[in-house]
Protein backbone atom coordinates (compact mmCIF):
# COMPACT_ATOMS: atom_id res chain seq x y z
CA UNK A 1 0.00 0.00 0.00
CA UNK A 2 1.37 3.47 -0.89
CA UNK A 3 2.43 6.05 1.68
CA UNK A 4 -0.98 7.74 1.26
CA UNK A 5 -4.73 6.48 0.72
CA UNK A 6 -7.24 8.10 -2.03
CA UNK A 7 -10.72 7.83 -1.64
CA UNK A 8 -12.25 6.98 -4.42
CA UNK A 9 -15.94 8.04 -4.05
CA UNK A 10 -15.88 10.58 -6.66
CA UNK A 11 -14.48 10.45 -10.05
CA UNK A 12 -12.61 13.75 -10.44
CA UNK A 13 -12.12 14.74 -6.87
CA UNK A 14 -10.59 12.84 -3.95
CA UNK A 15 -9.35 13.47 -0.26
CA UNK A 16 -6.06 11.65 0.94
CA UNK A 17 -5.40 10.59 3.67
CA UNK A 18 -1.51 9.40 5.55
CA UNK A 19 -1.26 6.03 6.69
CA UNK A 20 1.01 5.34 9.45
CA UNK A 21 0.11 1.91 9.84
CA UNK A 22 -2.43 -0.84 8.00
CA UNK A 23 -3.84 -2.65 10.72
CA UNK A 24 -6.33 -5.01 8.96
CA UNK A 25 -6.70 -5.47 4.94
CA UNK A 26 -9.34 -8.18 3.44
CA UNK A 27 -11.69 -8.95 1.08
CA UNK A 28 -14.75 -9.95 2.95
CA UNK A 29 -17.85 -12.07 1.76
CA UNK A 30 -19.45 -8.81 0.68
CA UNK A 31 -16.50 -5.91 0.47
CA UNK A 32 -13.02 -4.83 0.73
CA UNK A 33 -12.49 -3.53 4.33
CA UNK A 34 -9.45 -2.00 5.48
CA UNK A 35 -8.21 0.03 9.03
CA UNK A 36 -5.77 2.04 9.27
CA UNK A 37 -3.39 4.45 11.75
CA UNK A 38 -4.14 7.70 9.99
CA UNK A 39 -1.92 11.36 10.48
CA UNK A 40 -4.39 13.22 11.86
CA UNK A 41 -8.12 11.35 12.07
CA UNK A 42 -6.66 8.25 13.96
CA UNK A 43 -7.47 4.83 13.30
CA UNK A 44 -9.93 5.23 10.12
CA UNK A 45 -11.76 2.50 8.02
CA UNK A 46 -13.03 2.62 4.92
CA UNK A 47 -15.11 -0.04 2.46
CA UNK A 48 -14.22 -0.33 -1.16
CA UNK A 49 -12.08 2.56 -1.07
CA UNK A 50 -14.51 4.48 0.63
CA UNK A 51 -14.00 6.49 4.14
CA UNK A 52 -17.12 5.22 6.33
CA UNK A 53 -15.60 6.75 9.87
CA UNK A 54 -12.54 7.94 11.86
CA UNK A 55 -11.81 7.81 15.45
CA UNK A 56 -11.41 11.77 15.16
CA UNK A 57 -14.61 12.85 14.20
CA UNK A 58 -17.41 10.19 14.15
CA UNK A 59 -19.03 11.54 17.23
CA UNK A 60 -20.56 14.03 15.09
CA UNK A 61 -22.00 11.59 12.67
CA UNK A 62 -23.29 9.34 15.18
CA UNK A 63 -24.68 11.76 17.76
CA UNK A 64 -26.60 13.61 14.97
CA UNK A 65 -28.46 10.62 13.69
CA UNK A 66 -29.15 9.04 16.56
CA UNK A 67 -30.12 11.92 19.15
CA UNK A 68 -32.01 13.94 16.58
CA UNK A 69 -34.91 11.44 15.83
CA UNK A 70 -34.56 10.38 19.53
CA UNK A 71 -35.10 12.76 21.29
CA UNK A 72 -37.40 14.08 19.20
CA UNK A 73 -39.73 11.47 19.89
CA UNK A 74 -39.05 11.53 23.52
CA UNK A 75 -40.21 8.07 24.34
CA UNK A 76 -38.72 5.44 22.19
CA UNK A 77 -38.89 2.04 23.20
CA UNK A 78 -38.02 -0.27 20.06
CA UNK A 79 -34.94 1.32 17.72
CA UNK A 80 -34.43 -0.49 14.40
CA UNK A 81 -30.57 -0.32 12.92
CA UNK A 82 -29.94 -0.66 9.27
CA UNK A 83 -25.70 -1.08 8.94
CA UNK A 84 -24.05 0.74 11.41
CA UNK A 85 -21.35 -2.17 11.65
CA UNK A 86 -18.70 0.17 13.43
CA UNK A 87 -20.95 0.27 16.60
CA UNK A 88 -20.65 3.94 17.02
CA UNK A 89 -24.86 4.82 16.23
CA UNK A 90 -25.66 1.24 18.53
CA UNK A 91 -23.39 3.15 21.58
CA UNK A 92 -25.16 6.19 21.06
CA UNK A 93 -28.75 4.84 21.12
CA UNK A 94 -28.25 2.75 24.04
CA UNK A 95 -27.42 5.98 26.12
CA UNK A 96 -31.24 6.83 25.96
CA UNK A 97 -32.81 5.00 29.03
CA UNK A 98 -36.29 4.87 27.49
CA UNK A 99 -35.12 2.69 25.04
CA UNK A 100 -35.62 -0.89 25.49
CA UNK A 101 -34.56 -2.97 22.86
CA UNK A 102 -32.70 -2.13 19.49
CA UNK A 103 -31.97 -4.40 16.62
CA UNK A 104 -28.96 -4.11 14.91
CA UNK A 105 -29.10 -5.53 10.83
CA UNK A 106 -25.28 -5.43 9.48
CA UNK A 107 -24.88 -7.57 6.01
CA UNK A 108 -21.08 -8.37 7.07
CA UNK A 109 -20.11 -9.92 10.49
CA UNK A 110 -16.74 -8.99 9.81
CA UNK A 111 -17.54 -5.33 9.66
CA UNK A 112 -18.55 -5.86 13.04
CA UNK A 113 -15.75 -8.06 14.33
CA UNK A 114 -12.86 -6.19 13.10
CA UNK A 115 -14.31 -2.78 14.32
CA UNK A 116 -14.78 -4.05 17.65
CA UNK A 117 -10.66 -4.92 17.84
CA UNK A 118 -9.03 -1.97 15.81
CA UNK A 119 -11.73 0.79 16.94
CA UNK A 120 -12.97 -0.66 20.00
CA UNK A 121 -14.15 3.24 21.33
CA UNK A 122 -16.45 3.28 18.65
CA UNK A 123 -18.80 0.25 20.23
CA UNK A 124 -17.53 1.43 23.64
CA UNK A 125 -18.90 -2.40 24.88
CA UNK A 126 -22.57 -1.66 23.09
CA UNK A 127 -22.13 -5.06 21.65
CA UNK A 128 -22.47 -6.47 24.93
CA UNK A 129 -25.54 -4.35 25.80
CA UNK A 130 -28.54 -6.78 27.03
CA UNK A 131 -30.78 -4.70 25.01
CA UNK A 132 -28.76 -4.82 21.65
CA UNK A 133 -29.83 -7.76 19.35
CA UNK A 134 -27.46 -8.34 16.40
CA UNK A 135 -28.59 -9.93 13.17
CA UNK A 136 -26.19 -10.98 10.46
CA UNK A 137 -28.41 -10.26 7.44
CA UNK A 138 -29.83 -8.16 4.45
CA UNK A 139 -31.06 -4.62 5.74
CA UNK A 140 -34.06 -4.66 2.88
CA UNK A 141 -34.63 -8.77 3.59
CA UNK A 142 -35.82 -7.83 6.85
CA UNK A 143 -37.43 -4.60 7.04
CA UNK A 144 -39.94 -6.42 3.97
CA UNK A 145 -40.21 -9.69 6.36
CA UNK A 146 -40.09 -9.26 9.86
CA UNK A 147 -43.57 -8.92 11.97
CA UNK A 148 -41.96 -6.29 14.34
CA UNK A 149 -42.89 -2.67 14.56
CA UNK A 150 -40.07 0.03 15.74
CA UNK A 151 -40.75 3.37 17.12
CA UNK A 152 -37.66 4.86 15.29
CA UNK A 153 -35.52 3.30 12.90
CA UNK A 154 -31.78 4.17 11.21
CA UNK A 155 -30.30 3.93 8.15
CA UNK A 156 -25.94 4.06 8.98
CA UNK A 157 -25.16 2.82 5.45
CA UNK A 158 -22.49 3.06 2.82
CA UNK A 159 -22.84 5.62 -0.08
CA UNK A 160 -25.67 4.03 -2.46
CA UNK A 161 -22.94 1.72 -3.99
CA UNK A 162 -22.34 -1.97 -4.10
CA UNK A 163 -23.93 -3.70 -0.56
CA UNK A 164 -25.58 -0.52 0.40
CA UNK A 165 -26.98 0.48 -2.95
CA UNK A 166 -30.47 -0.98 -2.06
CA UNK A 167 -30.56 0.72 1.20
CA UNK A 168 -32.13 3.72 -1.15
CA UNK A 169 -35.08 2.38 -3.12
CA UNK A 170 -38.18 2.81 -2.77
CA UNK A 171 -38.69 -0.94 -1.70
CA UNK A 172 -36.25 0.01 1.22
CA UNK A 173 -38.43 2.81 2.15
CA UNK A 174 -41.77 0.77 1.88
CA UNK A 175 -40.29 -1.70 4.31
CA UNK A 176 -39.17 0.64 6.54
CA UNK A 177 -42.80 2.22 6.38
CA UNK A 178 -44.43 -1.37 7.35
CA UNK A 179 -41.80 -1.54 10.08
CA UNK A 180 -42.49 2.00 11.64
CA UNK A 181 -44.80 2.04 14.37
CA UNK A 182 -47.54 5.10 14.31
CA UNK A 183 -46.28 8.87 15.20
CA UNK A 184 -42.56 6.87 14.72
CA UNK A 185 -39.87 7.74 13.25
CA UNK A 186 -37.10 7.23 10.22
CA UNK A 187 -34.17 8.59 9.83
CA UNK A 188 -31.11 8.04 7.55
CA UNK A 189 -27.28 9.11 5.86
CA UNK A 190 -28.17 10.51 2.66
CA UNK A 191 -24.27 12.02 1.30
CA UNK A 192 -22.94 15.11 1.47
CA UNK A 193 -25.33 16.52 -1.10
CA UNK A 194 -23.05 19.51 -2.62
CA UNK A 195 -20.86 16.53 -3.73
CA UNK A 196 -24.08 14.40 -4.07
CA UNK A 197 -27.26 16.53 -5.14
CA UNK A 198 -29.29 13.18 -7.08
CA UNK A 199 -29.11 11.46 -3.51
CA UNK A 200 -31.21 13.89 -2.21
CA UNK A 201 -33.84 14.76 -4.84
CA UNK A 202 -34.28 10.94 -5.72
CA UNK A 203 -34.52 9.62 -1.45
CA UNK A 204 -37.40 12.92 -1.42
CA UNK A 205 -38.54 11.79 -4.22
CA UNK A 206 -39.04 7.89 -3.18
CA UNK A 207 -39.81 8.91 0.59
CA UNK A 208 -43.28 11.68 0.01
CA UNK A 209 -45.39 9.36 -1.35
CA UNK A 210 -44.94 7.05 1.55
CA UNK A 211 -45.05 9.28 5.04
CA UNK A 212 -46.61 13.08 5.47
CA UNK A 213 -43.50 14.05 6.57
CA UNK A 214 -39.96 14.08 4.57
CA UNK A 215 -37.32 16.64 5.37
CA UNK A 216 -33.37 16.55 6.03
CA UNK A 217 -31.28 18.02 8.54
CA UNK A 218 -27.58 18.49 8.54
CA UNK A 219 -24.17 18.24 9.96
CA UNK A 220 -20.89 19.30 9.26
CA UNK A 221 -18.38 16.21 9.73
CA UNK A 222 -14.98 16.43 7.84
CA UNK A 223 -14.42 13.41 7.33
CA UNK A 224 -17.35 13.98 4.88
CA UNK A 225 -15.33 16.16 2.43
CA UNK A 226 -17.29 18.56 0.30
CA UNK A 227 -19.61 20.43 2.08
CA UNK A 228 -22.55 19.32 5.22
CA UNK A 229 -23.83 15.79 5.50
CA UNK A 230 -27.43 15.81 4.96
CA UNK A 231 -29.57 12.77 6.66
CA UNK A 232 -33.04 12.18 5.64
CA UNK A 233 -36.54 12.49 7.87
CA UNK A 234 -39.75 10.63 7.49
CA UNK A 235 -42.49 10.33 9.52
CA UNK A 236 -46.44 10.64 9.70
CA UNK A 237 -46.50 13.11 12.88
CA UNK A 238 -45.18 16.47 11.46
CA UNK A 239 -45.09 17.71 14.97
CA UNK A 240 -41.98 15.42 15.91
CA UNK A 241 -39.98 17.29 13.54
CA UNK A 242 -41.54 20.88 14.98
CA UNK A 243 -40.61 20.25 19.10
CA UNK A 244 -39.73 23.50 20.68
CA UNK A 245 -36.53 24.31 21.96
CA UNK A 246 -37.88 23.77 25.91
CA UNK A 247 -39.15 20.28 25.26
CA UNK A 248 -36.21 19.33 24.17
CA UNK A 249 -33.92 20.85 26.61
CA UNK A 250 -35.76 18.95 29.01
CA UNK A 251 -35.70 15.56 27.47
CA UNK A 252 -31.84 16.47 27.27
CA UNK A 253 -31.27 17.06 30.89
CA UNK A 254 -33.61 14.86 32.23
CA UNK A 255 -31.98 11.84 30.00
CA UNK A 256 -28.30 12.39 31.40
CA UNK A 257 -26.96 11.81 28.32
CA UNK A 258 -23.03 14.02 27.75
CA UNK A 259 -22.34 14.99 23.90
CA UNK A 260 -19.88 16.38 22.39
CA UNK A 261 -21.89 17.66 19.49
CA UNK A 262 -25.55 17.46 19.59
CA UNK A 263 -27.21 19.93 21.87
CA UNK A 264 -30.99 20.68 21.49
CA UNK A 265 -30.30 24.10 19.72
CA UNK A 266 -28.29 22.53 17.00
CA UNK A 267 -31.22 19.85 16.62
CA UNK A 268 -33.75 22.54 15.42
CA UNK A 269 -30.76 24.53 13.63
CA UNK A 270 -29.77 20.79 11.86
CA UNK A 271 -33.47 21.61 10.18
CA UNK A 272 -32.49 25.09 8.56
CA UNK A 273 -31.08 24.07 4.81
CA UNK A 274 -28.99 25.80 2.39
CA UNK A 275 -30.53 27.52 -0.44
CA UNK A 276 -29.40 25.05 -3.12
CA UNK A 277 -30.81 21.76 -0.97
CA UNK A 278 -34.35 23.75 -0.69
CA UNK A 279 -34.14 23.99 -4.56
CA UNK A 280 -33.18 20.89 -5.28
CA UNK A 281 -36.40 19.26 -3.73
CA UNK A 282 -38.86 21.30 -5.33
Amino acid sequence: MSEWFDETLHDAYHQGFKVREVLFESKTEHQHLIIFESGSFGRVMALDGIIQTTERDEFIYHEMLAHTPLFAHGNAKNVLIIGGGDGGLLREVLKHPEVESVVQVEIDQAVIDMCVKYLPQHSDGAYNNSRAEIVIGDGIDFVTQCDRKFDVILSDSTDPIGPGEVLFTSPFYQGIQRCLSSGGIFAAQNGVAFMQPDEVSTTHKRLSPLFTDTAFYAAAVPTYVGGIMTFAWASDNSGLREQDLTTLQNRFVTSGIKTRYYNPALHLGAFALPQYLIDSLT
